[in-house]
């Protein structure tokens, strides 16, 4: 089993208690940057437990979901927690099972220090998103020091973590990806803990990324 696959299967049915205040703050600042209009479609890239599509549910309840994720025991927990309509996938970021021009909206969580080629996920996230098409990720930041700390305690005890990216690398990597329109923003969520939430837009002939839809 991969490891990250191990070390989800065991959490499971304890995440949602054991993170809940880190992944409310997550869920909080990711849902300012996504906005649906009805019909429109979202991916949600390592959907865990799914609680980001219950929340997202709830707020555009007239827009069609689906989620991705590698443990099959996080997809249970989601799978009980989400309604039917809900296209629920095992698979990994870097293979994604849907068709290119697929989503309005591709959204991850709390998952990017877990991809080992970060390059060729985005890849497939341009490949699934329609032209103008926006992309939100939000994960921890290295450029915080906690966040670099626990970087290498991880990257020593713990094989199922990859690595924490800086903003400069993300940029970097949705640059060298083809995403316009980058914007990246740092912030703590605490004293102590430090995140950022980037979002990009795909743009192909002159198709501009939609900033602001109508509320």
């Amino acid at each position: 089993m991969h490891p990250v696959q191990k070390e989800y299967a065991r959490l499971a049915h304890l995440y949602d208690d054991k993170w809940r205040f880190y992944n409310e703050e997550t869920l909080r600042m990711t849902l300012k940057e996504i906005e649906l209009q009805p019909g429109e479609s979202l991916l949600d890239i390592g959907c865990g437990t799914g609680r980001t599509l219950e929340a997202l549910k709830n707020r555009f309840p007239n827009a069609v979901f689906a989620g991705v994720e590698p443990t099959q025991e996080m997809l249970q927990v989601a799978t009980s927690r989400l309604p039917d309509s809900i296209d629920l996938k095992q698979n990994w970021a870097e293979s994604l099972p849907f068709d290119a021009s697929t989503f309005d909206v591709v959204v991850s969580c709390s998952m990017f220090h877990y991809i080992r080629k970060p390059v060729v996920a985005l890849a497939e996230v341009m490949r699934v998103l329609k032209p103008g098409g926006r992309v939100v990720i939000t994960d921890w930041c290295d450029d915080y020091l906690a966040c670099r700390l626990y970087d290498l305690v991880l990257g020593v005890f713990n094989r199922a973590h990859f690595k924490v990216y800086k903003k400069s690398e993300c940029y970097d990597f949705l640059n060298l990806s083809g995403f316009g329109e980058i914007k990246i923003s740092s912030y703590k969520i605490n004293w102590f803990w430090g995140l950022m939430t980037a979002t990009a837009c795909k743009l192909n002939m002159g198709v501009e990324c939609i900033e602001e839809r109508v509320k």
